[in-house]
This record gives C-alpha cells, sequence and structure tokens, in this order.
C-alpha cells in the first residue's frame, strides 16, 4: 500500500532507525533464540490447551480472568514451586508478576529505575535486546569483562569503587549469571556471593536475567542470586521461552512489593496472553520436569554437531568456549575478520549470524565475534550452513582453509 500522505515530519526525535520488510529465514538461520521446533511438545500443549478452556475457557471473558493484574493464578503458584525446587528462591504468588515474554519485563523494571544520563552495570558481552533497549534511553552502560565464570568480580569491584569515586551511583548490575548470553558461561555460586556482597556495600540493585537458566547440561545449576540476598537487593527475572516455546510470549518477573507495585502501575497492557497462561499452567505442571532433560539431552546433540561442524571446517581459525547449557555459541575468528561485514556477505549467501558487536559493551573487543544460534537449525542444515559461513570467510576475509594435518579439538 502506498501513500501520498508525507508522515516524515511528524516523527519525533529519537525514533529507532526504520525496519526493513520481513523477507522470511534465511536457508541456514543461526540467529536469535529460536528453538528446536522438534522438542516443542506439541501433543501436550494441544491436551493442556482443550484441558483449560474446557475448564474454565468462558473466564476469557474477564481481563485478568478475575486473578488480578499479576497474572493467573495457578501459573504464579507453578513458579513458586519450580523457583523453590529449582533455584532455590523463596517466594509467593504476590511476588511474581507474569508478563508477555523477558522482553517486556525489561522494559517494565526499566522504566520503573532509569531516566536519561542514569548509569547501569552490565557483563562486557550481553544481550543485545538488553544494550538496544538502554541506547534509546539515554542510558550509560559501563561493561565488566568476562571469564569463563562469568562477570569478574574484581573487575566489578574496581568499577564500583570508580563510579563512587565520581559521585555516580548505578541504578543496577544487570547479569545473566545461569547460562550467560551470549558466552554460555555459569557464575559460581562463591562468585554470586560476592556479588551480593559487592552490591550491598555500594547499595546497587542486582538485576538478575535467568532467562536460559533451565537448560544447563547437567540439570544442576546454582542457586539463584535473589535466593542468596539477605536483603531483597534483586530483581529476578525468567521465560518459557527458552523451555517451552519463544511465541508463547510468558515471562515472569519477581521483586519486592516496593518495586512491583511501581511496574504494576506502569504495565498498562491490561494483561498479558491468558489462554497463554492457562496453557502452560496446565502443561508444566504435570509435564515440565520431565520435558526440560529431553529438551537439553537434544540441544546438547546440536551443539557437538555445531562444534564439529566449525572444527572440520576452520580449524583453529575459529576459537570457542563449550557452553555449560543453552542454545548459543560465542565464536571468536581472526582479527581480521568484521563480522558486520561477514553478516552481509553470509546473508548474500544464504546464512544469518549474529555479529559480535551487537552483543558487546565494547564494539573493538567483539569485532571478530560471533554468536550462533545451535537450537533451530537440523543437524544437516548446522553442517552445511558452517560450510557456506567458511566459504565466504574464505572468499571474503582470506580465513585459512583447515589443512589436513590440523588436530580435531575436543
Amino acid at each position: 500500500m502506498t501513500s501520498s500522505f508525507d508522515f516524515a515530519p511528524l516523527f519525533p526525535a529519537g525514533l529507532p532507525a526504520p525496519s526493513a520488510r520481513w523477507t522470511g529465514l534465511a536457508k541456514y538461520s543461526f540467529v536469535g533464540g529460536n528453538n528446536d521446533s522438534e522438542q516443542l511438545p506439541l501433543e501436550g500443549l494441544i491436551e493442556a490447551t482443550n484441558l483449560a478452556l474446557q475448564r474454565e475457557g468462558r473466564s476469557l471473558a474477564t481481563y485478568g480472568l478475575a486473578h488480578g493484574p499479576q497474572g493467573y493464578l495457578p501459573l504464579r503458584e507453578f513458579l513458586v514451586t519450580k523457583l523453590k525446587r529449582d533455584a532455590g528462591i523463596t517466594c509467593t504468588v504476590d511476588d511474581l508478576m507474569i508478563v508477555s515474554g523477558s522482553l517486556q519485563a525489561l522494559d517494565l523494571v526499566n522504566a520503573t529505575l532509569l531516566t536519561r544520563g542514569d548509569t547501569v552495570i552490565f557483563e562486557q558481552d550481553s544481550y543485545q535486546g538488553s544494550l538496544t533497549r538502554l541506547a534509546r534511553l539515554g542510558v550509560n552502560v559501563v561493561g565488566v569483562p568476562l571469564d569463563e565464570d562469568g562477570m569478574r568480580m574484581d573487575a566489578l569491584a574496581a568499577t564500583l569503587a570508580d563510579l563512587k569515586s565520581r559521585g555516580i551511583r548505578p541504578k543496577y548490575i544487570y547479569t545473566i549469571p545461569t547460562v550467560q548470553n551470549p558466552t554460555g558461561s555459569i557464575m559460581p555460586e562463591s562468585r554470586r556471593a560476592e556479588l551480593v556482597r559487592l552490591a550491598t556495600e555500594y547499595g546497587v540493585p542486582i538485576f538478575e536475567d535467568d532467562c536460559y537458566a533451565d537448560l544447563v547440561w547437567s540439570g544442576q545449576r546454582p542457586r539463584a542470586i535473589h535466593a542468596m540476598s539477605p536483603n531483597g537487593g534483586v530483581i529476578h527475572i525468567g521465560s518459557f521461552s527458552k523451555s517451552i516455546a519463544p511465541a508463547l510470549r510468558v515471562g515472569f518477573i519477581v521483586a519486592p512489593w516496593e518495586v512491583m507495585s511501581r511496574m504494576l502501575a506502569l504495565k498498562t497492557d491490561a494483561g498479558s496472553g491468558a489462554l497463554e497462561q492457562m496453557v502452560l499452567a496446565a502443561y508444566c505442571k504435570p509435564h515440565f520436569a520431565s520435558h526440560v532433560p529431553a529438551l537439553t539431552k537434544a540441544l546438547r546433540t546440536k551443539l557437538d554437531t555445531l562444534m564439529e561442524a566449525l572444527n572440520e571446517q576452520f580449524g583453529t581459525a575459529a576459537e570457542f568456549e563449550e557452553p555449560k547449557g543453552g542454545i548459543f555459541l560465542w565464536v571468536k575468528l581472526p582479527d581480521q575478520v568484521d563480522t558486520l561485514k561477514l553478516y552481509q556477505a553470509a546473508l548474500a549467501a544464504g546464512v544469518s549470524i549474529n555479529p559480535g558487536p551487537e552483543w558487546s559493551t565494547d564494539k573493538s573487543h567483539s569485532s571478530s565475534r560471533l554468536r550462533l544460534c545451535f537450537a533451530s537449525p537440523s543437524h544437516q542444515q548446522i553442517r552445511e550452513g558452517v560450510a557456506v559461513l567458511a566459504e565466504v570467510c574464505r572468499k571474503e576475509f582470506g580465513v585459512p582453509a583447515r589443512s589436513a594435518n590440523v588436530e580435531k579439538r575436543a
């Protein structure tokens, strides 16, 4: 549809750049937080949908299903039990709010705590969706380096001391401690305790994003930071997007009432999708505990295929640490590879990747890195896609072909 009316003069300053028209997924798609369609528990969800609609479908005539603005009560009750069992979090249904995916959780926390010119502390490599939101809000992001165990506490201590010396009190410390995005690391409990100690010492709350925490290969995760904080200075968010299905758009927030009451006042959408909440409650109570290990087992085999394909196609030119769970691999290519340029060249060849600079507070540090989502493509697509990507890297950036005598890395 074309329009002769000129809207351009009416757009306010500061709008994001316009989106391009959707042209579909690439043939080999390694982007986004998509999951394995074969592992989606379709039969169970169909059964749960029928059950939920038959049992209380008529309540859809009421905003909030008469359960209030914090979300469907049986789903909140399931989460209270799950969070206690898996993450050590002790909370009640009143401490929980169901939201439209963890992205709405990010927006509500930011709207409650931040104003233009504020400062927040982030992991140096972090979730693109969090970083782009803060750029739009005009918030200063200070990155803290990571190692194989997550955010480095010596660097965090130095950052907090430096900011305090300049009279700056950060609004929060944002961390993805359990299956970090994009690196896939898991912060040990001892380091979590040190993070809580530093945050308490400097009077800064912790914003704990636990969206990937169900997808740990070992099935054992450390206690949530929220569970370790004695003074309630942690806001915890999670999601069903990675454990069940991203398109359901169901996430949750655990927060003190002082903060929750403010977020409720800002959640002006008349409630997140109710049918999704009803279906999840009906499905998760009997099936969640058995579904997740089957999902992580399948994801782990796809990671193995991806690592094998990278070793075969790139040899030592592709460096990576094996993630401890999740759906992403964070890969370092030779320094001459600019992954923002690689993104365009690879897309033209039918392969989509996430370039590293979009996932980092330090663009130069991550210029030759990329994030690959291995959950969605099939094993064959992973192998074929990596072969195409390697060919593009050779042609565009002179990355050498893997020589026959290079040993495979474990």
